[in-house]
């Protein structure tokens, strides 16, 4: 007959065979979900913001032989509701294109709150501020006055504009002819503005075709 004590010992040592059949299964399932795991990671790899590059449109806007200096065109990019200024300045500007790099062309609504500002020459005031003058080619706000600096990336010299105009990415080509291809940070207003994901640029119309 067993004793009491062998009893307990035997009762011990299948607690201790049965908590390590459990740690052992326990691990090892463990280790094969994270086996699958990586094997799905590897198989299907969670998409990538920067294996899909944003498409512009690309259109044509002038013409070379279509500008002349301080005379402002204005277009749609990238959406056909939202204008933009283009301006052959005369002189070289940061982002410009042309033989003289002193085309160039921004959004032309204000960042402050969506007016549509004018472009102002070197010399000249805007109809809303005769007081103004202009010490170089800038755009002028007349909803809240900011003034934005055309030559260096349209940066602000004044005005409660929190940030510059977005930029038209412009390209030329063998014929003269100017192209619309992109935008620069910050986004368009009205467009998650200010941020630097210009993606937000293409959403909520129709693009320019």
């Amino acid at each position: 007959m067993k004793s009491e004590n062998d009893t307990t010992t035997n009762q011990g040592r299948n607690s201790r065979r049965n908590f390590l059949k459990n740690a052992i299964l326990f691990s090892t399932l463990l280790l094969i979900g994270g086996i699958l795991a990586i094997i799905k990671s590897i198989t299907n790899p969670a998409p990538s913001q920067t294996t899909s590059p944003l498409i512009f449109p690309r259109i044509k806007v002038a013409q070379l032989t279509d500008l002349q200096v301080n005379k402002p065109i204005l277009f749609n990019y990238p959406l056909d509701n939202e204008p933009n200024i283009l301006v052959k300045l005369g002189q070289q500007a940061e982002g410009g294109v042309g033989p003289q790099g002193d085309i160039v062309a921004f959004s032309a609504l204000c960042q402050h709150l969506g007016c549509v500002y004018s472009y102002q020459a070197t010399g000249t005031s805007p109809q809303c501020n005769s007081s103004y003058n202009a010490s170089s080619p800038i755009g002028y706000c007349c909803c809240h006055g900011s003034v934005f600096d055309f030559l260096h990336q349209s940066r602000v010299l004044s005005g409660p504009s929190p940030r510059p105009q977005p930029q038209v990415i412009l390209e030329t080509d063998d014929s003269g002819n100017i192209y619309a291809v992109g935008m620069k940070p910050p986004t368009i207003f009205g467009h998650n503005t200010g941020s630097s994901d210009v993606s937000s640029d293409l959403q909520g119309g129709t693009p320019v075709t």
